[in-house]
């Protein structure tokens, strides 16, 4: 690789670091070039990207923002690595425990940084997987919201039907 060609590769990796909050580093050394394949499909239809570079190019990319939360991705960049980048924070650990249900649980998780948490390891993949969207947080903050006022308006509907029940007996009476 010519240092032109790093230096492309280091400015595309940059323009990904700036453009996605959550990326995974994941270990695709023992995987076939047809297992890579069918993990780069099921990236692409879930909006995942997934790019596959050197070690060294990464933390230049990742150096040159010159940002602290980084710090704690350096010691997993070693092996091959495969990045995967998406907006969904859980995404890519829904998208690896499903492959590895079929792939001798590979590839192997070495971290993961969503938002500001790294989250190092292998044994945090579950963890990743149970992590909350914006979108499903604001499902349940609505859900709670709505909770009271549907008891409320129940409760009301509740007593008016009793009184309207209650007004009919008495006319017929």
């Amino acid at each position: 690789m010519t240092p032109a060609q790093k230096n492309e590769a280091i400015e595309v990796l940059k323009g990904k670091f700036s453009q996605y909050e959550n990326f995974y580093i994941t270990n695709t050394e023992s995987l076939t070039v047809a297992q890579v394949g069918t993990l780069r499909r099921l990236c692409f239809e879930k909006n995942v990207e997934m790019k596959v570079a050197k070690n060294t190019l990464i933390k230049k990319a990742l150096e040159s923002f010159n940002d602290k939360k980084y710090a704690g991705v350096y010691e997993s960049l070693h092996g091959v690595t495969a990045l995967m980048f998406s907006d969904s924070p859980k995404e890519p650990a829904l998208i690896l425990s499903s492959f590895r249900k079929t792939n001798k649980d590979k590839p192997v998780l070495k971290a993961a940084l969503i938002g500001t948490d790294v989250f190092s390891g292998d044994d945090q993949l579950k963890a990743l997987t149970s992590i909350k969207t914006k979108n499903e947080l604001i499902g349940e903050v609505l859900g709670l919201l709505q909770s009271p006022a549907k008891r409320v308006l129940a409760a009301l509907l509740h007593h008016h039907e009793q009184k309207a029940g209650g007004a009919t007996e008495e006319v017929a009476a």
